[in-house]
């Protein structure tokens, strides 16, 4: 009996320890299931990005110095990773991959993610199209495209690839199609070449799949303007992407094309920000009016993709055409409207809008500090925040960070009154004149 009774409670013991065997294992696999679950849903895509306004985008360049052979390094670019971060900031554009900046700007988000968990930075990265001979002494062929085009997909492939949790698109060429950028301007057969190129490689599994395909360009170029570029090449292309990447730039056409600018005859008795407000309020309806214009192309070739900014912005300084001896309309107060108004719509819109850009790069004009392409930047080179973003000095959002060993300050130590003696008033409208570009 004794023997017998031994027998069953050893019986009964090991069908515990079975059992309770067999509960760790069910334990391990839910939460082996839960876990990659959790990995699962933190993998977002393009689409979940693009007009999410909870990932603001912007335009993004490092460069410190008035030459791109200067770098910049691992450490500034963490700095300023580190700033847009607590901009709110979740999807930078780049431009090309020819050059370190790129690859160091991946190297750099991963790296912070690796520090801190809650750090979260995407990457729409542009790969570089030219035409045959840009940039040499060789006569341009606007019909055929450089041999260096290859290399830069190729590269932009291969950062896509080893960094495909942070890209989430690739933009073949940046204006690469507008025929206003004579320098290296190609036909549209050349993107639509390209972008056929990525998106084979998508489906080939040589690329992620939900990694996202376009070209980033002038609304003309995209067929919201002359009917020059309404070539079936471009039609092709407009299929052939994932969302049409859009360019506006009113700033620019207050001198060019300034249908939208001036004080008019009913506006000449209010007070000077009445009409500055009601002058950039315009040039936002401008600005939407041309992304509209790509729309309407688009759909009259039976085409519905998402439409979103590429490029906008409002530069703050100009010595030429849009400043003092021009249309008037570059300084720290028009540029925070522009910034104010465009973000407010893009977000309602559910619209990202790839603001240009986050900070002043002087190397675009080096030889004229005062030109209106090295004063883009919502942050200047003294790591001052301009009118735009002075709010978010006040509510903290820079505390404990610098840029360049500099702590991030307001432009004109904060004086509003200092500001607006730099701000000038518009031309009145029949001073005005359309310029041929």
């Amino acid at each position: 009996m004794r023997h017998g009774k031994y027998q069953i409670r050893h019986s009964q013991g090991s069908f515990d320890l079975i059992r309770l065997f067999a509960l760790s294992i069910l334990s391990i696999i839910i939460l082996s299931c839960n876990s990659m679950e959790k990995e699962k849903k933190e993998i977002i895509t393009a689409a979940e990005i693009l007009g999410n306004p909870d990932y603001q985008a912007i335009s993004y360049g490092g460069y410190r110095h008035k030459t791109r052979d200067i770098q910049p390094t691992i450490e500034e670019l963490k700095e300023d990773l580190k700033i847009l971060h607590a901009m709110g900031i979740r999807i930078l554009r780049t431009y090309n991959v020819h050059l370190e900046e790129a690859s160091n700007l991946l190297k750099s988000i991963r790296a912070l993610k690796e520090e801190d968990n809650t750090f979260e930075m995407y990457i729409m990265l542009g790969a570089w199209i030219d035409c045959k001979n840009a940039w040499t002494h060789l006569p341009l062929d606007h019909n055929a495209e450089s041999e260096d085009n290859a290399i830069e997909i190729n590269r932009a492939v291969e950062l896509a690839n080893t960094y495909d949790d942070i890209v989430k698109v690739i933009a073949v060429g940046n204006e690469a199609m507008v025929k206003w950028a004579t320098s290296y301007y190609v036909q549209p057969w050349v993107i639509l070449k390209w972008v056929n190129h990525l998106q084979g490689l998508k489906s080939e599994g040589e690329l992620p799949s939900d990694i996202w395909i376009t070209s980033s360009d002038n609304f003309a170029s995209w067929g919201g303007g002359d009917a020059e570029y309404h070539v079936d090449d471009l039609n092709e292309l407009i299929k052939a992407v994932d969302f049409l990447s859009v360019h506006t730039y009113p700033m620019h056409d207050t001198h060019y094309n300034p249908q939208f600018w001036g004080v008019h005859p009913t506006e000449k008795d209010l007070e000077k920000e009445e009409i500055i407000n009601r002058a950039m309020v315009r040039s936002r309806d401008y600005a939407i009016e041309q992304y509209n214009s790509v729309i309407a192309y688009m759909k009259s070739i039976g085409e519905n993709k998402p439409v979103h900014i590429g490029e906008t912005g409002w530069a703050t300084h100009s010595s030429g055409y849009y400043g003092h001896n021009g249309s008037k309309a570059t300084d720290e107060y028009k540029s925070a409207l522009y910034h104010q108004l465009m973000r407010e719509w893009s977000n309602e819109n559910n619209v990202s809008c790839f603001y240009f850009e986050a900070f002043d790069e002087q190397w675009k004009d080096s030889a004229n500090p005062k030109g209106s392409e090295n004063h883009f930047g919502l942050i200047n080179l003294k790591s001052q925040v301009k009118y735009a973003l002075w709010d978010l000095v006040d509510k903290g959002i820079f505390d404990g960070l610098t840029r360049d060993g500099q702590p991030i300050t307001k432009t004109f130590g904060g004086d509003t009154s200092l500001l607006m003696q730099t701000v000038e008033m518009p031309p009145i409208v029949e001073h005005l004149q359309i310029v041929e570009k």
